[in-house]
Parts: structure tokens; C-alpha cells; sequence
């Protein structure tokens, strides 16, 4: 019977995300990625211990059978798409034949770039965006004012719009940011010279998708960034423009949510998060130095150093409600040999009052974690594929993520490779 199962990430994204999807590719027919944009970065290390970095294209795309699509959801810049594609055919990888785009995704141009770098160099209070220009392409999709995929198949009515959308963007960028204006015709020129090769990569997503289920073939949906991320139920404004969670499945791609059958919390055996926003957990001393060194935490498309902290099950409990997860997969433990006593927080306290649930974003900022104390294990853990060679501690620690949570642990992951995973339930099988 085919599966449709959701990869997601339960935290502030860089969970691992890729690296579970690659590995569980071997199961499916298709990829499909359903929000976000080039801001999102997941990291594959492959058997000859090649590092590949994808940013739009779906991580199935290392696998030979899999089709890949790319859902109405994601905000897709032109210029990240073919220079991500010029990368993988470089690697000796095949995709023209395997991918497919929605003409409902909205393109990233010059201007939505431009306007992301004046908002964070001028705003009061900074975001810390990667400035791909993102939150701008959101913002005209809302406005509903977006260039589309399917847009550049009309040339007249495109370069009509696209005038009326830079006039409009370059009196922003001029007059209130006091910044270079973009240049039309580059831009027109710029997104002429894509079309030919945007024209046969366009497909009817929903379509495929019903035509895949009905004939019992296994799809795996990959979310970007992570569930505190979300600009909805995210830490507020500190958060991506997409919705991050799993529902976006449904919505980004075009499946029914009823045909969605497992969703998978990808979960790091600690906590990080990349750019500005409350993070009660996070440490500022050897130990997050410590997790910062041996994780290699920093960020895939920016390069910029994560902030390390103790596993937050406050965070974690929630992400679970709100992204209906199934089970969780528990990545990097590795990452936590060593340390002779681990922490993870179990509620926060602020002005004497306990929140067991997240609050408000301006009283996170000012909240003390609560730890529950365990102790922690000297035996390397890196590589191991039996749960049984787990040390003792490494057990309890993991036991008490699933007792407290109330959620299964499916797949552990204990190093960058792909065969490097203890998987307890394969949800395909």
C-alpha cells in the first residue's frame, strides 16, 4: 500500500533534515520539497564521503529512480535553481529528466534581494534572514502582485508586469531605503533566459501526486528550516516567511491531507538555532563550544556559527501538537559522547511563574530553562547501527525523550553518513 509520509524539522531547523531524507529515499518513488526557498540548506554526505549541499532541489535527487518535484509552496529563484543544477551535473548527476516544478511557484528576482539586504541593514530590530530575498517574494505572493513560474511562458504579459512590480519596488528601495534601485531590463533579460529551460521542467504537481498514489507508489514530502521557525506558530518575528510545519505538505505541493500517513519529527539529541530570537537552552560556555566543535555547527547556506544549547522538551512537546508527529528521529547523538552530564529542559521560569507550554516571544526572551539532570556517557557512539551497542546511558537518555514526550523514537542517527543510523521502524515498511 503507498505511504506519503512528511519529513519535518521539530526545532529551529539544521535538524539533519537531508540526511534522513536520503537515506529513506531508497523506499520511495518520489520527492517532493512544499515550502521555503534557497535559504534552506541540507547537507549529504554520500558513500565516498562526498559532501553535496542542496538548497532548492529535493535531496532524492541523488537517487536514480526517484522522480523530484518542487511544490507551489517553495519561493524559487531562477539563478540559486540553475546554479544548484549546474553543481549536480557537474557530480556526474542526471536531474532534467527527473524534476518537475509547480507553474504556481513564485519567482525570487533581483528586486526581492535587494529589498531583503535594505530592511536588515536599516530595521530597528534584525531578523538575521540570509538575504535571499525570501520574505520579500512571500510578501508579493501575498500582495498578490507575484511573478510566477508559469508567468514566464507569456512573454508579453510578463514584461508588462514585471515593469509595474519594479517601478513599484524601486520607489521602496530609493526613496524610504535610500538604496540603488534594479535595473528592468537586466532583470527582464536575466528571466528570458530561463524560460526555455523552466518550460519543460513544468508539471501539475497535484496531478502526479494522485496519479503516484494511485498506483501505490511511496512518496516522501521534505520540509526546510524547522518548526519554531514557522511564521506562524514560530518564535515570532525571529522566524522564516514560509509555514514550516507539516501541514504545509498539504498545502505546498497540492495532496489531500487525508493522504498523508506518517510524519516524522526530525530532532536533534540537542538544540540549536542560526540568526536572532529567544533560545532559553542555549549555552554560552565549554559545554556549547563543546557541541558547536564536534556537531561542525554552522549554518549550510550561510556558513554562520549556530547557537549550541541543552535538548528543549518544552519546545519539542509542542512542535509534536502542532505538527501531528508520528515519530521522531533523534539525529547527532554522537555529538554528546563525552559530556559527563547531560540536561534537558522540561519547562521554563520566568518571574516565579512555570510555563510548561511556549509563551509569547517577548516573555521567552526573558525565560530560565528547568533541567532535569542524566548522566552522561565516555563510549563512542559515532557509527553505530545496533541499538544494543548503545552505551546504558545512551539509553536512558533516549528513553526518557520518548517517556516525557510521549512519542516513539523510529531512526537514530550517529554520524554525517548515510549508513551511519540505528532505525528502529522503518515507517515505509
Amino acid at each position: 500500500m503507498a505511504k506519503n509520509i512528511v519529513i519535518i524539522g521539530s526545532q529551529w531547523g539544521d535538524e539533519g533534515k537531508g540526511k534522513i531524507v536520503d537515506l529513506l529515499t531508497h523506499h520511495v518513488d518520489a520527492v517532493v520539497r512544499f515550502q521555503g526557498g534557497h535559504n534552506a540548506g541540507h547537507t549529504l554526505v554520500t558513500k565516498a564521503n562526498q559532501k553535496i549541499v542542496l538548497h532548492l532541489i529535493p535531496s532524492g535527487i541523488l537517487h536514480e529512480h526517484v522522480l523530484c518535484m518542487i511544490g507551489n509552496g517553495v519561493v524559487l529563484s531562477p539563478v540559486a535553481f540553475m546554479k544548484e543544477a549546474e553543481m549536480l551535473k557537474q557530480q556526474g548527476i542526471m536531474l532534467y529528466n527527473r524534476l518537475k516544478i509547480s507553474p504556481m511557484s513564485p519567482l525570487i528576482l533581483p528586486h526581492h534581494i535587494a529589498l531583503d539586504h535594505a530592511r536588515e541593514k536599516t530595521q530597528g530590530r534584525q531578523i538575521g534572514t540570509t538575504g535571499c530575498g525570501i520574505g520579500p517574494a512571500y510578501e508579493d505572493k501575498i500582495a498578490r502582485r507575484a511573478l510566477r513560474v508559469s508567468d514566464l511562458l507569456n512573454e508579453e504579459n510578463f514584461t508588462t508586469n514585471l515593469a509595474e512590480i519594479i517601478d513599484y519596488h524601486n520607489f521602496i528601495l530609493e526613496k524610504y531605503y535610500q538604496t540603488q534601485p534594479v535595473d528592468y531590463k537586466q532583470t527582464l533579460d536575466q528571466a528570458f533566459s530561463f524560460k526555455e529551460k523552466f518550460k519543460s521542467l513544468i508539471a501539475d504537481i497535484p496531478a502526479l501526486l494522485t496519479q503516484l498514489r494511485l498506483k501505490g507508489k511511496n512518496v516522501l514530502f521534505e520540509g526546510a528550516q524547522g518548526t519554531f521557525l514557522d511564521i506562524d506558530h514560530g518564535t515570532y518575528p525571529f522566524v522564516t516567511s514560509s509555514n514550516t510545519t507539516a501541514g504545509a505538505a498539504a498545502t505546498g505541493s497540492g495532496i489531500g491531507p487525508r493522504n498523508l500517513d506518517h510524519i516524522i519529527g526530525i530532532t536533534k539529541a540537542y538544540t540549536t538555532r542560526v540568526g536572532n530570537g529567544p533560545f532559553p537552552t542555549e549555552l554560552n560556555d565549554d559545554i556549547g563550544e563543546h557541541l558547536a566543535k564536534v556537531g561542525y555547527e554552522f549554518g549550510s547556506t550561510t556558513n554562520r556559527p549556530r547557537r549550541c544549547g541543552w535538548l528543549d522538551l518544552v519546545a519539542l512537546k509542542r512542535s509534536i501538537i502542532i505538527n501531528s508527529i508520528s515519530s521522531l528521529c533523534v539525529t547527532k547523538l554522537d555529538v554528546l559522547d563525552g559530556i559527563e552530564k547531560l540536561y534537558i529542559c522540561t519547562a521554563y521560569r520566568y518571574n516565579n511563574q512555570y510555563y510548561e507550554v511556549p509563551p509569547d516571544t517577548e516573555i521567552l526572551a526573558h525565560c530560565d530553562p528547568v533541567y532535569i539532570e542524566l548522566p552522561g556517557w565516555s563510549e563512542s557512539t559515532v557509527g553505530l547501527t545496533d541499538y544494543t551497542q548503545l552505551p546504558k546511558n545512551a539509553h536512558n537518555y533516549l528513553n526518557k525523550i520518548e517517556e516525557l514526550t510521549e512519542t516513539p523514537i523510529g531512526i537514530i542517527s550517529t554520524g554525517p553518513e548515510r549508513e551511519q543510523t540505528i532505525i528502529l521502524n522503518n515507517p515505509f515498511e
